[in-house]
């Protein structure tokens, strides 16, 4: 098998020789360009709850646990100056817990790379490895997948969460994240 590093040895040796179009059909054959395909994917709050339990709470790629996004949030609420939050998540004005414990939908096999947006390719991640998988293989990055968690175990916090906005309504009222992530949570 010929390796990245191999075709461009080859291919370069070629256009020493000034044999362009022999490096052209080692490029083409052994390490063809594969252009990204760029999709939006946009998915319910209800589609990542039921991903983020299902997988335990706990990120795919690490095995650290996640919290229920809005519980951050209402940390932000009540803890404006201590636990700040900012709405493009600019990380000067934005508590570093946004991207080390929320967790995200990703491909384990990314759609630009031919894997499917389908539920069985999707898995429950930080943010923060999120960015940084991208668009690579978990082969390409030597991670491996860890086993989901055990929703018994952890549950994110959407226990707290639930019994917080349920002694504390106003939330609700106050902040249209929170009050979006708990109507899907109490369908749970």
């Amino acid at each position: 098998m010929t390796t990245g590093i191999d075709a461009i040895k080859k291919a370069c040796q070629k256009v020493g020789d000034e044999r362009l179009d022999d490096a052209k059909k080692i490029i083409t054959q052994d390490y063809p360009f594969k252009p990204l395909v760029k999709a939006e994917r946009n998915y319910t709050e209800s589609e990542k709850t039921k991903v983020f339990r299902d997988d335990g709470f706990i990120d795919r790629y690490s095995g650290e646990k996640l919290v229920y996004p809005p519980v951050l949030r209402i940390l932000s609420y009540l803890m404006p100056k201590e636990f700040p939050f900012q709405k493009n998540w600019k990380m000067s004005e934005c508590h570093i817990a946004y991207w080390e414990l929320v967790p995200t939908i990703d491909h384990k096999n990314p759609v630009s790379r031919g894997g499917k947006d389908e539920y069985a390719n999707w898995v429950c991640t930080s943010q923060l490895r999120n960015n940084i998988k991208s668009n690579w293989t978990l082969e390409e990055l030597g991670w491996k997948l860890y086993d989901p968690g055990n929703i018994e175990d952890w549950d994110g916090m959407m226990g707290w969460f639930m019994d917080y906005v349920s002694k504390n309504e106003h939330v609700l009222k106050n902040d249209a994240y929170v009050a979006k992530w708990h109507k899907v949570a109490d369908k749970f």
